[in-house]
């Protein structure tokens, strides 16, 4: 049972000015094909074939490296495409808002710390939200790392999340990281994060 690239729910320009056209077609149609393609040949053959990709993370210290990088690259991309829109931003409503004001104080407070994990991840990874039984987490992870890992700092349920990887940003942003992560916050779809939210 072979991994598919998924499709977006959007064209590769619909989230300009923010996020360029050739950026999301090359991040999409190569970067996350090729994790793809590269998870399917690392799970050929094996019992790993039969699993979803939430059970492999989930045990992923189990596995080779191959399936930790190129897995967590095929489910961290299929949920970063989907956590933006065009005309997207602004802030959350109901529950999903009342969990950040509790979690973090208040949404810009929690805008602040999500940001700063952004900024602040040394090297190549993400920016998470995560929901996890004790409320709302903000963290970052390395590479291709992700909550549902069971190596992971922080475990729970990703709410948002945002690629720092340079390949997500260069050509249009170089090497001004905290302009793309501003930019970020116009895309953000949070009708799909209050849907996860509530589970």
């Amino acid at each position: 049972m072979a991994f598919k690239l998924p499709e977006l729910s959007y064209n590769y320009d619909a989230l300009e000015p923010y996020i360029d056209a050739r950026t999301m077609e090359i991040h999409h149609s190569k970067h996350h094909n090729a994790y793809t393609n590269n998870l399917n040949v690392a799970i050929s053959g094996t019992e790993m074939e039969n699993l979803s990709i939430e059970e492999l993370l989930k045990n992923i210290s189990k596995y080779p490296i191959a399936v930790k990088n190129n897995g967590g690259g095929f489910y961290n991309h299929s949920l970063f495409w989907k956590f933006m829109k065009p005309k997207g931003g602004g802030q959350p409503a109901g529950p999903l808002l009342d969990a950040i004001k509790k979690s973090f104080g208040s949404f810009d407070d929690f805008r602040k710390q999500f940001s700063t994990a952004a900024a602040t991840r040394f090297g190549s990874g993400w920016a998470w939200l995560v929901k996890t039984p004790k409320g709302l987490v903000v963290t970052s992870t390395a590479n291709q790392d992700n909550p549902l890992m069971d190596i992971a700092e922080v475990k729970g349920t990703p709410i948002l999340t945002l690629d720092v990887w340079e390949h997500a940003y260069y050509l249009k942003y170089q090497n001004r990281r905290p302009e793309y992560i501003e930019a970020f916050w116009n895309v953000i779809n949070w009708d799909y994060a209050a849907e996860v939210f509530k589970g």
